[in-house]
């Protein structure tokens, strides 16, 4: 009599990774794994595991064992940190900072409890070399950052002053602190509401370098002239004029006329 079981299927053929296609696999698992414990404990193995493959692989890729692995992948994650970053400059501005404030609140989010072990030192893993790698994710942030004020390198772009460049990197600063806070607070507020309270103290920061900073005043006209009053910084606006209002009688009194 005949079988009609149904023939088992065909092994899958085995695909040999690329050379940059197993790097990637590997720095992956690390990811992975540093995105929620610091670097200094996690171990080669459970790279190894993460990926399934053996540790003799893992060190064939990385022979300075866990401290060359974990700068490549800090290397990568902030590769991937910059891009959050990058925003065209189409629309007001701080609808585009909204945007770029949402994909880097994302990324802390993906990385959870790790994002400090990740980008911000505080192991044993810290180097001068994994303080270079961060200390470029806040500079590209910076300059980024001051793009989209109309400021920065570049053809058609007016340099920014000193004082520009000081508040935008204080700002960035902020940011991070805020978002470490955020996740030691269990990511509350909700992320929408913290982006929109970052953009809020990027426009308070910027109105009140302007004040004393010609510079910075002619960055904030600029700026201004390409926002709406349903935007961000409308929005700020519409909400701070009745508190500034408060303050009338901190003014100096106007001159009697004779």
């Amino acid at each position: 009599m005949t079988s009609t079981a149904a023939a088992p299927p065909p092994p899958r053929a085995y695909r040999r990774l690329s050379v940059e296609e197993r790097r990637t696999q590997l720095l992956g698992a690390a990811l992975s794994l540093f995105a929620h414990r610091a670097p200094d404990e996690v171990s080669l193995d459970e790279v190894a595991v993460v990926a399934g493959v053996s540790r003799p692989l893992v060190y064939r890729y990385f022979p300075g064992g866990r401290q060359q692995l974990y700068e490549a992948a800090l290397r990568s994650a902030a590769d991937e940190l910059k891009l959050c970053f990058t925003e065209p400059a189409v629309g007001p501005p701080t609808e585009r900072v909204s945007r770029v404030l949402d994909r880097y609140l994302g990324f802390v989010d993906e990385h959870d409890a790790g994002f400090s072990a990740l980008l911000q030192g505080g192991s044993v893993a810290e180097t001068s070399r994994t303080t270079a790698i961060v200390d470029g994710v806040r500079r590209a942030a910076a300059e980024q950052i001051l793009l989209h004020l109309g400021r920065g390198t570049g053809p058609g772009r007016r340099p920014a002053g000193r004082r520009l460049h000081m508040m935008v990197r204080t700002w960035i600063a902020a940011v991070e602190a805020a978002s470490l806070i955020w996740l030691d607070e269990e990511k509350q507020p909700p992320a929408p509401e913290l982006r929109g309270w970052l953009v809020d103290h990027l426009i308070a920061l910027l109105a009140a370098t302007a004040a004393t900073d010609p510079e910075t005043r002619s960055a904030v006209a600029d700026l201004l002239a390409l926002e709406t009053a349903g935007g961000p910084a409308g929005r700020l606006a519409a909400l701070v004029l009745p508190v500034v209002g408060e303050a009338a009688h901190l003014l100096p009194a106007p001159a009697a006329s004779d």
